[in-house]
Protein backbone atom coordinates (compact mmCIF):
# COMPACT_ATOMS: atom_id res chain seq x y z
CA UNK A 1 0.00 0.00 0.00
CA UNK A 2 1.51 3.80 -1.08
CA UNK A 3 1.01 6.85 1.01
CA UNK A 4 1.29 9.99 0.17
CA UNK A 5 2.66 12.02 3.34
CA UNK A 6 2.08 15.78 2.40
CA UNK A 7 3.97 18.66 4.08
CA UNK A 8 6.12 16.11 5.19
CA UNK A 9 8.82 17.68 6.85
CA UNK A 10 11.80 15.23 8.14
CA UNK A 11 9.54 12.25 7.94
CA UNK A 12 8.19 12.09 11.74
CA UNK A 13 4.84 10.76 10.87
CA UNK A 14 6.38 9.15 7.51
CA UNK A 15 8.51 7.04 9.24
CA UNK A 16 4.98 5.90 11.79
CA UNK A 17 3.46 5.01 8.53
CA UNK A 18 6.08 2.68 7.51
CA UNK A 19 6.38 0.45 10.67
CA UNK A 20 2.68 -0.13 9.90
CA UNK A 21 3.44 -1.06 6.44
CA UNK A 22 3.19 1.19 3.70
CA UNK A 23 5.29 2.25 1.17
CA UNK A 24 5.93 5.91 2.00
CA UNK A 25 6.53 8.95 -0.59
CA UNK A 26 6.86 12.82 1.01
CA UNK A 27 6.36 16.22 -0.39
CA UNK A 28 7.03 19.59 0.91
CA UNK A 29 9.16 22.83 -0.13
CA UNK A 30 11.96 22.66 1.83
CA UNK A 31 15.30 21.19 0.45
CA UNK A 32 16.49 21.02 4.11
CA UNK A 33 13.86 19.04 5.38
CA UNK A 34 13.90 16.50 2.23
CA UNK A 35 17.63 16.23 3.20
CA UNK A 36 16.87 14.00 6.23
CA UNK A 37 13.64 12.62 4.84
CA UNK A 38 14.06 9.10 5.10
CA UNK A 39 11.78 8.32 2.39
CA UNK A 40 11.24 8.86 -1.26
CA UNK A 41 10.14 12.33 -1.74
CA UNK A 42 9.42 15.34 -4.03
CA UNK A 43 10.26 19.20 -3.74
CA UNK A 44 7.12 21.30 -4.28
CA UNK A 45 3.91 22.53 -3.55
CA UNK A 46 1.96 19.82 -1.42
CA UNK A 47 -1.56 20.29 -2.54
CA UNK A 48 -0.45 20.82 -6.28
CA UNK A 49 1.25 17.68 -6.31
CA UNK A 50 -1.90 15.81 -4.35
CA UNK A 51 -4.44 16.81 -6.88
CA UNK A 52 -2.13 15.67 -9.61
CA UNK A 53 -0.84 12.47 -8.53
CA UNK A 54 -3.20 11.25 -5.48
CA UNK A 55 -4.35 8.51 -8.15
CA UNK A 56 -1.17 6.72 -7.77
CA UNK A 57 -1.60 6.27 -3.91
CA UNK A 58 -3.85 4.30 -1.41
CA UNK A 59 -4.22 6.57 1.31
CA UNK A 60 -2.65 10.28 1.95
CA UNK A 61 -1.77 12.05 4.80
CA UNK A 62 -1.17 15.92 5.37
CA UNK A 63 -0.16 18.04 7.77
CA UNK A 64 -0.56 21.60 6.86
CA UNK A 65 1.60 23.98 8.55
CA UNK A 66 0.20 24.70 11.82
CA UNK A 67 1.58 28.35 12.53
CA UNK A 68 -1.41 29.81 11.87
CA UNK A 69 -3.19 28.16 14.43
CA UNK A 70 -0.37 27.61 17.05
CA UNK A 71 -1.03 29.12 20.51
CA UNK A 72 2.32 30.67 20.05
CA UNK A 73 1.11 33.61 17.46
CA UNK A 74 -2.57 33.81 19.18
CA UNK A 75 -0.95 37.02 19.77
CA UNK A 76 -0.02 38.36 17.21
CA UNK A 77 -2.85 40.71 15.92
CA UNK A 78 -2.30 39.71 12.17
CA UNK A 79 -2.03 36.20 12.18
CA UNK A 80 -5.14 35.59 10.21
CA UNK A 81 -3.55 36.91 7.54
CA UNK A 82 0.29 36.60 7.73
CA UNK A 83 -0.20 32.65 8.35
CA UNK A 84 -1.36 30.27 6.26
CA UNK A 85 -4.29 28.49 7.48
CA UNK A 86 -4.63 25.44 5.16
CA UNK A 87 -6.69 22.90 6.64
CA UNK A 88 -9.42 23.92 4.53
CA UNK A 89 -7.73 23.65 0.91
CA UNK A 90 -6.21 20.61 2.53
CA UNK A 91 -9.46 18.81 3.45
CA UNK A 92 -11.13 20.14 -0.33
CA UNK A 93 -8.38 18.40 -1.99
CA UNK A 94 -8.11 15.19 -0.07
CA UNK A 95 -11.65 15.08 -0.76
CA UNK A 96 -11.76 15.04 -4.37
CA UNK A 97 -8.95 12.63 -4.60
CA UNK A 98 -11.56 9.97 -2.93
CA UNK A 99 -8.78 8.33 -1.05
CA UNK A 100 -8.67 7.37 2.71
CA UNK A 101 -6.97 10.09 4.47
CA UNK A 102 -5.46 11.64 7.58
CA UNK A 103 -5.15 15.18 8.13
CA UNK A 104 -2.94 16.41 11.65
CA UNK A 105 -2.64 19.20 13.17
CA UNK A 106 -2.12 21.19 16.31
CA UNK A 107 -4.88 20.92 19.36
CA UNK A 108 -5.75 24.73 18.74
CA UNK A 109 -7.08 23.92 15.13
CA UNK A 110 -9.56 21.52 17.18
CA UNK A 111 -12.75 24.16 15.22
CA UNK A 112 -11.64 23.31 11.65
CA UNK A 113 -11.07 19.54 12.20
CA UNK A 114 -14.17 17.49 11.78
CA UNK A 115 -14.07 14.97 14.79
CA UNK A 116 -10.46 14.43 15.30
CA UNK A 117 -9.43 12.03 18.10
CA UNK A 118 -6.60 13.80 20.04
CA UNK A 119 -3.01 11.57 20.36
CA UNK A 120 -0.47 12.05 23.11
CA UNK A 121 2.97 11.05 24.13
CA UNK A 122 1.84 9.77 27.64
CA UNK A 123 -0.67 7.21 25.21
CA UNK A 124 2.63 5.70 23.89
CA UNK A 125 5.00 5.90 26.61
CA UNK A 126 7.10 8.20 25.38
CA UNK A 127 9.47 9.15 28.01
CA UNK A 128 13.20 9.98 28.53
CA UNK A 129 15.89 10.97 31.39
CA UNK A 130 17.69 14.13 31.37
CA UNK A 131 21.45 14.07 31.47
CA UNK A 132 21.02 15.63 35.29
CA UNK A 133 18.43 12.34 35.82
CA UNK A 134 15.59 13.81 35.89
CA UNK A 135 12.76 11.85 34.23
CA UNK A 136 10.64 13.56 31.36
CA UNK A 137 7.33 12.32 29.98
CA UNK A 138 6.85 14.41 25.89
CA UNK A 139 2.87 15.20 25.83
CA UNK A 140 3.21 16.71 22.61
CA UNK A 141 -1.14 16.72 21.87
CA UNK A 142 -1.87 16.40 18.13
CA UNK A 143 -5.59 16.39 16.65
CA UNK A 144 -6.07 13.73 13.93
CA UNK A 145 -9.15 14.05 11.19
CA UNK A 146 -9.58 11.31 8.72
CA UNK A 147 -12.50 9.65 6.44
CA UNK A 148 -11.57 6.76 8.12
CA UNK A 149 -13.14 6.03 11.54
CA UNK A 150 -10.44 5.81 14.09
CA UNK A 151 -10.35 4.53 17.51
CA UNK A 152 -8.38 6.69 20.45
CA UNK A 153 -6.42 5.16 22.86
CA UNK A 154 -7.27 5.80 26.60
CA UNK A 155 -5.16 8.58 27.91
CA UNK A 156 -2.97 7.69 31.15
CA UNK A 157 -3.74 10.52 33.59
CA UNK A 158 -0.55 13.48 34.15
CA UNK A 159 1.19 12.20 37.29
CA UNK A 160 2.08 14.08 40.10
CA UNK A 161 6.37 14.28 40.13
CA UNK A 162 6.80 13.82 36.15
CA UNK A 163 8.42 16.23 34.52
CA UNK A 164 6.78 17.39 30.96
CA UNK A 165 9.41 17.93 28.51
CA UNK A 166 8.60 20.34 25.80
CA UNK A 167 10.22 20.63 22.43
CA UNK A 168 9.33 23.61 20.98
CA UNK A 169 10.82 27.18 19.41
CA UNK A 170 10.83 29.63 22.10
CA UNK A 171 9.93 27.58 25.01
CA UNK A 172 11.49 27.76 28.31
CA UNK A 173 14.38 26.02 28.90
CA UNK A 174 15.41 27.24 32.85
CA UNK A 175 14.91 23.84 34.78
CA UNK A 176 14.80 25.51 38.08
CA UNK A 177 12.44 27.85 37.26
CA UNK A 178 9.86 25.26 35.49
CA UNK A 179 10.38 22.98 38.84
CA UNK A 180 9.87 25.12 41.62
CA UNK A 181 7.83 28.46 40.37
CA UNK A 182 6.00 27.36 37.07
CA UNK A 183 5.81 23.67 38.30
CA UNK A 184 5.32 23.24 34.43
CA UNK A 185 8.00 21.82 31.59
CA UNK A 186 10.55 22.88 30.53
CA UNK A 187 12.61 22.64 26.99
CA UNK A 188 15.43 20.11 27.18
CA UNK A 189 18.79 19.76 25.09
CA UNK A 190 18.43 18.69 21.26
CA UNK A 191 19.78 15.36 21.83
CA UNK A 192 16.87 14.84 24.94
CA UNK A 193 14.08 15.65 22.16
CA UNK A 194 15.39 13.34 19.69
CA UNK A 195 15.04 10.64 22.48
CA UNK A 196 11.47 11.76 23.77
CA UNK A 197 10.55 11.37 19.89
CA UNK A 198 12.51 8.62 18.76
CA UNK A 199 13.80 10.00 16.19
CA UNK A 200 17.52 10.10 15.85
CA UNK A 201 17.90 11.75 12.45
CA UNK A 202 15.97 14.48 13.29
CA UNK A 203 17.35 17.99 13.35
CA UNK A 204 16.94 20.61 16.20
CA UNK A 205 14.37 22.14 14.37
CA UNK A 206 12.76 19.34 12.79
CA UNK A 207 12.70 17.89 16.81
CA UNK A 208 10.78 20.96 17.51
CA UNK A 209 8.29 20.18 14.39
CA UNK A 210 7.65 16.73 14.13
CA UNK A 211 4.47 14.15 14.81
CA UNK A 212 6.16 11.45 16.85
CA UNK A 213 6.23 8.25 14.86
CA UNK A 214 4.79 6.21 17.41
CA UNK A 215 1.01 8.64 16.54
CA UNK A 216 1.51 7.28 13.07
CA UNK A 217 1.90 3.83 13.53
CA UNK A 218 -0.59 3.58 15.69
CA UNK A 219 -3.39 6.07 13.21
CA UNK A 220 -1.95 3.87 10.10
CA UNK A 221 -2.01 0.44 11.66
CA UNK A 222 -6.00 1.54 11.51
CA UNK A 223 -5.55 2.55 8.32
CA UNK A 224 -3.96 -0.49 6.95
CA UNK A 225 -6.71 -2.20 8.42
CA UNK A 226 -9.22 -0.46 6.50
CA UNK A 227 -7.54 -0.69 3.12
CA UNK A 228 -6.51 -4.58 3.41
CA UNK A 229 -9.89 -5.88 4.88
CA UNK A 230 -11.79 -8.59 3.08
Amino acid sequence: MRLLDLFCGEGGAAMGYARAGFQVFGVDTSKARLERYPFDCHRGDALEYAAANAHRFDAIHASPTCTGYSRGTAAVPDRLTRYDRLIGATRDVLEHAGRPYVIENVADARSELRHPILLCGRQFGLEATDDDGTPLVLDRHRLFESNVFLLMPAHPPHRAGVQVAGAYSGARRDKTEARTIRHGGYVPASHVQRALLRMPWASNVGVRLAIPPAYTEYVGDQLMAGLTRV
